[in-house]
């Protein structure tokens, strides 16, 4: 799994100050998609210590860290999210995907959104979304995507 860039982001999970790492090589190949660039192997290896030292300078910054794609290795994603999980951050998981792998963890993930964009349905913030943004709680999945719509939208 390869890290393309990250960036620390307000709107990707409601409430959180988020680290956002966009992973590299997504297979979903979505129309429309916002960040072509991410379909291609670029970037850098995500390991523990590229991990640790992200984390180590901007943890204090944030509440959260978010893996903004990793459908070709989702137990990656999982393992990672448990190394972040473990140092008290909440963690959160951008799937392209409409189904949870079956390697999915509730224990190490605190939300995890999706779903394929599809041009014509738009992103979260839109009435007619097909995605779905879910916080975890006690292993259960809530749908808040509504929170992503601003007052007096859909």
């Amino acid at each position: 799994m390869k890290i393309a860039s990250y960036d620390i982001v307000f709107q990707d999970v409601p409430g959180e100050v988020t680290l956002s790492l966009n992973l590299s090589q997504c297979p979903n190949r979505c129309p429309g998609c916002h960040s072509p660039q991410l379909q291609d192997d670029i970037g850098f290896p995500l390991d523990d210590g590229l991990l640790d030292g992200l984390l180590e300078r901007y943890g204090r910054d944030v509440t959260c860290v978010c893996f903004m794609g990793g459908d070709r290795e989702p137990a990656e994603v999982m393992r990672l999210a448990g190394h972040v999980h473990a140092t008290g951050l909440k963690t959160a998981w951008y799937s392209g995907k409409q189904r949870l792998p079956d390697c999915f963890r509730t224990d190490v993930l605190d939300y995890v959104k999706v779903g394929p964009y599809i041009e014509s349905k738009g992103p979260l913030p839109s009435p007619d979304t097909n995605q779905r943004m879910y916080r975890v709680e006690n292993g259960e999945l809530t749908d808040i995507t509504m929170s992503f719509r601003k007052k007096g939208v859909g």
